[in-house]
């Protein structure tokens, strides 16, 4: 790949950035959890996360529109860097033992500046790599994100025996200066994006996007109903899946768990090992990854048997890595590149906000229903997804061969 020095930077900057994130966060639940000795207050901590982001995805449109791209990543990671040290300041003085509060605002700005780097990596992509090894790239990007989710959550629950939450923060935050530094070196992107004046013309430019974009549309539609249904792999849910519908112990959540990210580890490196092939299938693997992924959902509701669940787990990964990368190389080349930034916030306020509904939904179900049945709707859901892409084929088909 040319220009490949970028996106080397591209990938070190927030791969550093990535993993100090899920440190960082390993910390404060675990100081939480030492300082209230609740699960509950503990629990606040992801959600505060995702509801920071999604407030983050709404906003982050104003600022696309008026700063430089790599200007804003490098600000928000800077910016996240500080928060964080002013944390650690907090709680080194020991305030945070009878203020822990205060917490959660730190990690709610965190998310907020987090929200705000995410859709700007994903348009940065386009600009550093060629339009024909986008798969390729799509691939290595998704196999470092999800290499970084599998390995630094077990080690960071290892680094807390021998170091306290706070000296985890601190470590995080030397992480974070060196991610701010490298995505420093970038080069600028010549994004022009539309001038809007009005603030309400700002936040609904990616929206507008959609809408006038058959292929976004459908696109957008699918991300929602495959929102709902992937709500279902919280920890809050699975817990119980083991233990009722397994009837096996606790630490089987972190086998399926483990599974599900060793196959999107898998898929991504099929997308980086055979990108042409993935390219001229493009919509056939969008097809057969949305059908398959229905099925093994829908046999995961059923079976009582531990391994099978971890197989049926690592394939459900598999296959929705090799539809997700088709798709998100279709949203790169479906419309121009200074278009991207507002259309990724837009899809970034779908994931997040259907994801928390759903989240508290598929809860209600499942203390009500059983949890085998919530399973069986998300199957459900993804044979909702299926008729979409069905019905949609040559809106699909069009523009991966425009792209």
């Amino acid at each position: 790949m040319k220009r490949n020095r970028d996106f080397l930077f591209l990938m070190l900057g927030q791969s550093l950035a990535n993993i100090g994130d899920v440190l960082y966060v390993v910390a404060v639940i675990s100081f939480i959890f030492e300082t209230t000795k609740s699960a509950a207050a503990s629990a606040i901590v992801p959600f505060t996360i995702t509801f920071a982001m999604f407030i983050s995805s709404i906003l982050t449109p104003i600022l696309i529109g008026r700063v430089n791209l790599k200007k804003l990543l490098v600000g928000s990671q800077i910016g996240k860097t500080v928060i964080l040290f002013g944390l650690s300041a907090f709680m080194m003085s020991g305030l945070a033992l009878t203020n822990y509060y205060f917490v959660f605002f730190m990690i709610a700005g965190i998310a907020l500046l987090d929200g705000c780097a995410n859709p700007i990596r994903q348009t940065l992509i386009p600009y550093y790599v060629e339009k024909e090894h986008l798969i390729k790239a799509n691939g290595i990007a998704e196999t470092i994100t999800q290499s970084i989710q599998i390995g630094t959550w077990f080690f960071g629950s290892l680094l807390l025996v021998v170091f306290s939450p706070n000296q985890l923060i601190l470590l995080v935050a030397v992480l974070f200066v060196l991610s701010s530094f490298i995505l420093a070196l970038l080069k600028n992107v010549d994004h022009k994006a539309e001038r809007q004046e009005r603030m309400r013309d700002l936040i609904t430019q990616g929206w507008q996007t959609i809408r006038v974009t058959p292929v976004l549309k459908t696109l957008a539609k699918m991300e929602f109903f495959e929102a709902i249904a992937n709500s279902v792999w919280i920890a809050a849910i699975l817990i119980v899946y083991v233990k009722q519908a397994l009837n096996t112990q606790e630490q089987w959540w972190g086998f399926i768990n483990s599974a599900f990210f060793i196959g999107l580890v898998l898929g991504s490196l099929l997308c980086v090992k055979f990108p042409r092939f993935l390219e001229r299938n493009q919509y056939r693997f969008i097809m057969v990854g949305t059908v398959l992924n229905c099925f093994f959902t829908i046999l995961f509701s059923l079976t009582s048997v531990p391994l099978i669940a971890l197989l049926l787990s690592a394939l459900i990964g598999v296959f929705g890595q090799l539809k997700n990368i088709p798709q998100q190389t279709i949203i790169q080349t479906s419309i121009p590149k200074e278009q991207l930034a507002t259309v990724y916030t837009s899809f970034g306020t779908i994931t997040t906000g259907t994801f928390g509904v759903g989240s508290l939904i598929m809860g209600l179900l499942s203390d009500y229903f059983g949890v085998r049945s919530v399973f069986a709707v998300s199957g459900g859901l993804l044979a909702v997804v299926f008729v979409i892409v069905f019905k949609n084929s040559r809106i699909l088909k069009g523009s991966i061969h425009r792209g």
